[in-house]
């Protein structure tokens, strides 16, 4: 009974904190919740939370903070996430249904996140499984270049310049053909299969054109593999300067893990591997982030896509509001799930 009552005023302690961000005391929670017990036995109970290490006293404040492993402890009780208002779910449908471009819905994505929670958002790209060439071109621009253009089932225009051999007599006639022979070979073709397919039609070129197909399908495997390689979009930094109060120290470790993407891709692969339990929604808190520039911040990220294959999600200071946090991430989460499910090909 004590250890119920002792986690119940840690979470009135978070709640507080959170929203104050003043250091709580014990006659304030006896006037803020109904704990139904005096403020001696709170005091006592704040006395043992602290010997656990789930609250702490700033400097010489007779309030306490919640610690790293009290946001956990705090965060592990959440059972269940609580849905969003009507307004909040409008807008998420309002804000990302009048899209069908991946691009565009990716950007909305990141920017209505971060609107929701006043945090930094971050999108993974998915995966594009099932994406297909619907149609390929190649545009002479210069005697020795030429611009491959690659459009997608999901309309994604890919393009890249392509170096052919200086000594090419017939360039014009030679691109003609290999266009004809990979149109032929790869409409319809997976995206991610594009390249290995396309080679099969090097055999077919006459001699002389081969150099110059070769240097295309090399093209052709760059753009193929740039559509499946990982992306990250992210939105709300200046959020973090708001918070620079939340942070032991500076927030550039953060800003620039955050800009370089592959502290943040690992993350997120990482959490994406992890059993998010019965929220649906996974939170790395403060300490449990040491390995990384993180360590003074808390992630909160939820898979989205065919079997959560991608993961989206906020950082922020550890004295966010997590379940608030956490709703809004598993709610953008299944409508962006549900979006990409429908435009499926």
């Amino acid at each position: 009974m004590n250890h119920l009552r002792r986690l119940e005023v840690l979470s009135a302690i978070v709640e507080d904190y959170v929203h104050s961000r003043e250091p709580v005391g014990s006659k304030a929670l006896v006037e803020r919740h109904r704990l139904g017990v005096s403020s001696a036995t709170v005091r006592n109970d704040m006395a043992a939370l602290e010997d656990e290490g789930l609250i702490a006293a700033p400097h010489a404040s007779a309030g306490r903070i919640p610690t790293d492993k009290g946001y956990r402890a705090f965060v592990d009780r959440i059972d269940a996430v609580r849905p969003l208002t009507p307004a909040q779910r409008r807008v998420i449908v309002e804000f990302l249904g009048s899209s069908h471009d991946l691009d565009e819905v990716m950007a909305r994505t990141v920017r209505l996140l971060s609107q929701l929670t006043h945090q930094v958002a971050v999108v993974r790209y998915p995966r594009r499984t099932g994406e297909r060439v619907r149609h390929l071109d190649l545009v002479p621009l210069e005697p020795d270049t030429a611009l491959l253009i690659l459009i997608t089932s999901r309309g994604r225009v890919l393009q890249q310049p392509v170096p052919l051999p200086v000594d090419a007599g017939h360039a014009g006639e030679d691109l003609a053909l290999l266009r004809t022979r990979l149109l032929e070979e790869l409409v319809e073709a997976p995206l991610d299969a594009a390249a290995a397919r396309a080679d099969t039609v090097l055999a077919t070129l006459p001699p002389g054109a081969r150099e110059a197909g070769a240097r295309v399908m090399a093209g052709l495997a760059g753009l193929a593999d740039g559509g499946a390689q990982d992306r990250l979009l992210m939105a709300g930094t200046s959020y973090l300067a708001q918070s620079t109060r939340d942070f032991r120290s500076s927030i550039a470790p953060i800003l620039d893990a955050l800009e370089e993407q592959v502290v943040m891709l690992r993350l997120l692969s990482e959490l994406g591997e992890e059993h998010p339990g019965a929220t649906g929604v996974s939170v790395r808190i403060g300490a449990e982030n040491a390995a990384t520039p993180l360590a003074d911040a808390s992630v909160v990220a939820s898979g989205y896509g065919p079997a959560g294959s991608a993961q989206l999600g906020v950082v922020g200071p550890t004295r966010m509001d997590y379940p608030e946090t956490m709703a809004a991430v598993r709610a953008v989460a299944r409508y962006l799930s549900r979006l990409l499910r429908e435009d499926q090909p």
